[in-house]
């Protein structure tokens, strides 16, 4: 796939990596464009490709009294008036074949959960819109088996399909980067390094999903040093407060600095 293809995406001549970046969800307006403010700021600044990504809906909890959505049609409406308001494209995830139709109404992107994307139906709804999909590796996938994922979405005649490394299970509670997954991968598609999901610490007994912040630079660094076409990561301005997933998401605060750093190493990896 072609970067080009996304919708309005800018930068796209810089010779950086393309960014996805975001809330884990869609809380309410204001949160969203405060977010997406910030990192167009910082995007437009260093000449970073960028998509804003927010769920609209969060199907996947371990608790059903966990944080799921403000509403489908509500929080649809903010990303795609983040989308008018900035000259951005926008990124959802989907988690049923009715959401796909509905989704693409909105937004730039459909992207196909980690655990759910082995289920066909759910790729060819996706796929049939004609807009970009986004494929993430189940946690549970080699990088080998992404090809077949791909080929569904190549067989409904779209080609503007991208898959997404989110880390590999680790035991129960933990998660690894196999980095040997990202070239494997970019044979079959543009490929993408999740790092903030990489860095999950899912299955508390709890039922509340934690994580690994404070290793976020160093995956993202190892992400660009591998060639990685691009970056995912999660933020948010209060992630102690999130209502999802705040246990792994970046602070917004340290934003700049690490796209800063990441956009000088793959100046440097461009001179190989």
């Amino acid at each position: 796939m072609n970067i080009h293809h996304i919708p309005q995406i800018k930068h796209t001549k810089s010779g950086n990596f393309f960014l996805l970046a975001g809330p884990c969800a869609i809380e309410d307006e204001e949160m969203a464009m405060r977010i997406a403010e910030k990192l167009i700021g910082i995007t437009d600044k260093l000449q970073i490709p960028f998509v804003f990504k927010g769920s609209f809906k969060k199907a996947n909890r371990s608790r059903i009294d966990s944080f799921s959505g403000i509403g489908d049609e509500k929080a649809l409406k903010i990303l795609r008036k983040v989308s008018e308001t900035f000259r951005v494209p926008t990124v959802t995830d989907i988690h049923t074949n009715e959401d796909a139709e509905m989704a693409a109404q909105y937004v730039d992107v459909l992207q196909i959960p980690a655990f759910l994307v082995r289920q066909t139906d759910l790729v060819v709804a996706a796929a049939n819109t004609g807009k970009v999909v986004n494929l993430k590796k189940g946690q549970f996938m080699s990088p080998e088996s992404m090809k077949h994922a791909v080929q569904k979405v190549l067989d409904c005649n779209n080609q503007n399909v991208m898959v997404t490394d989110r880390g590999t299970m680790f035991g129960y509670q933990d998660m690894i980067v196999d980095f040997r997954g990202i070239p494997t991968m970019q044979h079959y598609a543009t490929t993408v390094l999740d790092v903030t999901h990489s860095l999950q610490q899912p299955n508390q007994t709890a039922g509340v999903t934690g994580g690994r912040p404070d290793m976020i630079e160093t995956v993202a660094k190892a992400g660009i040093a591998v060639g990685v076409d691009g970056i995912f990561i999660e933020t948010h301005f209060d992630p102690a407060n999130a209502k999802s997933d705040g246990a792994n998401m970046l602070h917004l605060d340290y934003f700049e600095d690490l796209m800063t750093k990441l956009v000088a190493i793959r100046q440097t990896i461009n001179q190989f």
